[in-house]
């Protein structure tokens, strides 16, 4: 299974660089491609234009339901849920289903009933729910988006912009169990009175092996609207399209122009990096230090010259123990820093006590006694 670069969202250093944008032309009123470490733009197109989104919506349903409630949980169906307009895979009144089940529903088939049951569970309402969802908005800094259902059935209310769809899609990619689901071609789930086997409405997936998700979207107001991740020899892109005839070969164009100009290069592995450090006080003569984990750094255009600097302490006269910080590889481009690493102690040195004065007495109950065999004339 295909991994949006997990462990790149907290290794690479994420630090904004500049990219040029591209001219390109797509069907979409509004679109936004970013490299997804660092959130930089490598096409735009009036991404801060606020408009309707419709069922990419359930990227925050799921996000927030993945934050407030466990997979296991077993959620009774309320009649508020049933016979929603749209999407469905036809939940009853009082059916008893898992959440996590109802988040495979809800990105894979879009179902809309399943999302308002997420909703009312988590949040005790619809109106709670959306609170939520626009509480964790204004957490990731999405100030041009704003919520009012947990589907994304049109309301004048009901809001975002290409960019903070964009934001928003990174934080939700960051969780395995929603990188899992959106990535997923299918899904069967088990109810009661058989199992349902759920189809992902994203065509992306079947039409590039880059395409590692995400949700479609559509309604009579909102057009079409897509978001889309890729990946691709080490680089993370985020698509998003609003209103966009032509949705798929407008994702399909831009992934293929972002990524002819994205390198992602690895600076070091976790551990990669080892010195030792003299210390008269540890068992081997030295402490070794190391890099525990591992750093990666996206470029745009060309590839510069990488410099490698080791910076740690000549000599440990002190007490270290393991995961103390005592240096640190320092990466350079052009003369300038780009990156650094911690150097951490991977065992302890143990400085001994300083004898004194005080070491020949001993204590003896209550009373405190000279030690002839320790004692000496001066």
């Amino acid at each position: 299974m295909k991994r949006f670069l997990s462990a790149c969202l907290c290794l690479l250093l994420l630090v904004p660089l500049t990219a040029p944008t591209h001219a390109a032309e797509v069907s979409a009123a509004s679109a936004i491609l970013i490299e997804a470490t660092t959130g930089t733009p490598l096409y735009e197109k009036d991404a801060d234009r606020r408009l309707p989104m419709a069922s990419t919506t359930k990227i925050m349903t799921a996000l927030v339901a993945l934050e407030h409630t466990g997979p296991g949980t077993v959620i009774e169906v309320p009649a508020d849920a049933c016979g929603v307009e749209g999407s469905s895979v036809y939940l009853t009144p009082g059916e008893r289903i898992t959440a996590e089940d109802l988040l495979w529903a809800v990105l894979l088939e879009s179902a809309n009933d399943a999302a308002v049951a997420l909703a009312i569970s988590v949040g005790g309402s619809i109106e709670g729910f959306a609170a939520m969802m626009n509480d964790k908005a204004a957490s990731l800094g999405l100030s041009d988006t704003h919520f009012t259902n947990p589907h994304g059935l049109d309301d004048e209310e009901h809001y975002t912009t290409a960019r903070d769809l964009a934001k928003l899609t990174v934080a939700a990619m960051a969780f395995p169990a929603f990188r899992t689901m959106v990535s997923a071609r299918r899904h069967t789930i088990e109810r009661e009175g058989g199992a349902r086997v759920l189809i992902n409405h994203n065509r992306l997936l079947r039409m590039s092996d880059d395409v590692v998700g995400v949700k479609t979207g559509f309604t009579r107001r909102s057009g079409r609207c897509l978001v889309s991740a890729a990946e691709k020899d080490g680089a993370a892109l985020v698509c998003v399209t609003l209103n966009a005839p032509d949705d798929w070969n407008d994702h399909l164009r831009l992934y293929e122009e972002g990524f002819a100009k994205t390198h992602a290069v690895t600076l070091a592995r976790p551990g990669q990096f080892s010195h030792a450090i003299p210390c008269p006080y540890a068992d081997d003569g030295a402490v070794t230090v190391s890099n525990r984990s591992g750093l990666a750094r996206v470029f745009f255009g060309d590839v510069p010259r990488i410099e490698t600097v080791v910076e740690a302490e000549r000599l440990l006269l002190r007490d270290t123990k393991p995961g103390d910080v005592l240096g640190r590889v320092v990466f350079k481009a052009d003369g300038r820093e780009i990156a650094s690493l911690p150097l951490t102690a991977e065992e302890r040195a143990a400085v001994p006590e300083k004898p004194s004065f005080f070491s020949h007495f001993t204590r003896n109950g209550s009373q405190t006694e000279w030690n002839p065999s320790e004692s000496r004339n001066t």
